[in-house]
């Protein structure tokens, strides 16, 4: 499990936007967003690397989650 926080993610925009990305980068992983806790899940075959460079082009800043 790949885990994310978010800190800039403040709307349902932002959680469809990073969703999409994420299954953009990792199409067989599950995506969870919770915006609460600016925390995004990702469980599955997804690569690190990839998934974070998803986000950041889709406009986010990706922190390890305990950050």
């Amino acid at each position: 499990m790949l885990e994310f926080r978010v800190h800039d993610m403040t709307c349902n925009h932002c959680v469809g936007a990073i969703t999409k990305a994420v299954k953009n980068a990792a199409p067989q992983a599950s995506v969870e967003v919770d915006l609460a806790h600016h925390l995004v899940r990702i469980q599955g075959e997804a690569d690190e690397t990839a998934v974070r460079a998803a986000i950041t082009e889709a406009g986010y800043t990706p922190d390890a989650a305990g950050a």
